[in-house]
């Protein structure tokens, strides 16, 4: 029964990062569009005022605003396609298909029961969304469409009707019997949704009432859940719902650290950005871009020195795509299985520095991960006065120094296993297998074609359900290219680093072939 709900929990987990994969898109195109077409930034250089600059900077920030202001929709497409083990063009269509019928349900039972506001929405708790008048449901709205829309999917896709009706069968059937759910799920919400969103505003404020000490809970939490591939599920309430805070922002309710960032960042009277930023968003940026180099230069620097040169491009690598990028996976799993004493330490770290940044109210928000291109646009660009960016540069070095000298200490004094220390030194070594081969020996380390139920990925690993995971072999991966491999019931996860995505699509297209 546990491995069956980490195998769901994992299976959500993943079909979250479809539709916040599309955020850094248009979290650049907002930041740089808010950014250069900002009066005070026109003011201070006026090089920038020319009408056909101003004009394309206008439209970057109408494009991206429009993303995250339809969030929720997103989801509900995102969460089904990413549930959906085949045919997701249907699933994906069904979802739209019952998000606005959810809606506009909603919408019908306050008009029948006299409850549409016609003056502020949001003390009525109501919002518009896509031109429909409906209760504030937000992204668990759409998430919850996406849920109902996977259930029906993978229960009628495949369904066959009678010969009066067989074109309807199949995929055919999918948007039909969505569509009649979505009245149920909307009657559902209209009765309950208030009580719901009365209890997740309770959470928020108790969250809110736990200080600093829930901030450095919060990081210890995420990072603790990243080998699990369970990390999504958890800071996403407090990104896209209102655990993580609520603000009116030109007349309108937002909900979630990382919408109220974003409606914030296109609105032009903004002068400092909210505090759950701090809370829930900014600590990453003083972990990986500093933290987390530091504990590839104390790994380099414990190396057996005939072993240095080995390990340094496979440290350099994992430290500067923490740096530039934000993953960290790759940097982490070099230790996290051979060393855990220093995970513990570094899912410490990361809580230290969610509470320094909260502490010292550094309010520099991202749009998928904390790494430098993110810091820049959103904390550097954006100017001292409303991100206090220029806080982070001491808090990192400290970071830094936590890190390299806990770390140097730890490996010597418990002579760890980390890179370059190993007994066996071949142990390094990964076999250069390209092409066919590779994707051949993948699929056998699954235990065959016949043993993978669905194949997909995340950022950096693989994300796979199989039928037996006696089958497995573990070890066979990392002669592929693999850093690490988790089994956890029939949930396997192979982390691959930032080319998982091309590695994945290849693997599918063989999948096919063979």
């Amino acid at each position: 029964m546990k491995q069956q709900l980490f195998s769901k929990a994992q299976n959500l987990g993943k079909a979250f990062m479809l539709p916040i994969a599309v955020l850094p898109a248009a979290g650049l195109l907002l930041g740089i569009g808010g950014v250069f077409s900002n009066p005070m930034t026109i003011q201070t250089y006026p090089i920038l005022d020319i009408a056909l600059l101003q004009a394309i900077f206008i439209l970057m920030k109408n494009a991206g605003a429009i993303v995250f202001g339809n969030l929720s929709l997103l989801f509900a497409v995102g969460v089904a396609v990413g549930l959906a083990k085949s045919d997701r063009g249907t699933a994906g269509l069904a979802a739209v298909l019952a998000f606005l019928i959810m809606n506009v349900t909603i919408k019908v039972c306050l008009m029948l029961s006299g409850q549409l506001a016609t003056g502020n929405l949001k003390e009525a708790g109501q919002a518009m969304v896509l031109g429909i008048q409906t209760l504030q449901t937000g992204v668990l709205g759409g998430i919850l469409t996406g849920i109902m829309t996977s259930v029906m999917h993978s229960k009628y896709h495949k369904v066959e009707l009678h010969n009066l009706l067989a074109f309807f069968s199949g995929s055919r059937f999918v948007p039909i019997v969505t569509s009649f759910a979505a009245i149920f799920l909307g009657v559902f919400l209209y009765f309950f949704w208030p009580f719901f969103q009365a209890g997740i505003s309770g959470l928020g404020s108790l969250v809110d009432g736990t200080g600093y000490f829930g901030s450095f809970a919060f990081g210890v939490t995420l990072k603790t859940l990243l080998p699990l591939g369970l990390h999504h599920i958890f800071y996403m309430p407090f990104w896209f719902t209102s655990v993580g805070g609520e603000m009116v922002i030109n007349g309108e309710l937002y909900q979630g650290a990382q919408k109220i960032f974003f409606a914030q960042l296109s609105d032009p009277n903004t002068t400092k950005y909210f505090e759950g930023v701090a809370r829930f968003m900014s600590g990453r940026f003083a972990d990986f871009m500093f933290g987390l180099p530091g504990a590839a230069l104390a790994m380099y620097h414990c190396a057996k020195p005939s072993q240095k040169k080995k390990v340094a491009g496979i440290l350099l690598s994992g430290a500067l795509t923490s740096f530039i990028t934000g993953i960290t996976e790759p940097l982490e799993f070099l230790f996290l299985f051979s060393a855990p004493l220093l995970y513990v330490m570094h899912a410490i770290g990361l809580g230290i520095s969610f509470a320094l940044c909260h502490m010292f109210d550094v309010t520099v928000g991202q749009t998928f991960s904390g790494g430098v291109i993110d810091f820049i646009l959103f904390g550097i660009l954006q100017g001292n006065a409303k991100t206090n960016w220029i806080t982070m540069i001491p808090i990192g070095c400290a970071m830094f120094c936590y890190y390299y000298f806990g770390f140097r200490f730890l490996i010597t004094w418990k002579n760890l296993k980390t890179p370059g220390r190993e007994d066996v030194e071949s142990e390094l070594d990964v076999l250069e297998i390209e092409g066919t081969e590779r994707l051949a020996g993948i699929i056998a380390a699954f235990g065959g074609k016949q043993n993978i139920l669905d194949l997909d990925c995340c950022a950096t690993r693989l994300r796979v359900n199989v039928q037996d995971p006696a089958l497995i072999s573990k070890d066979e991966f990392t002669k592929y290219g693999a850093i690490a491999t988790v089994v956890k019931g029939s949930g396997v996860q192979v982390v691959i680093g930032p080319g998982v995505t091309v590695l994945k699509n290849e693997l599918s297209d063989y999948l096919v072939t063979v």
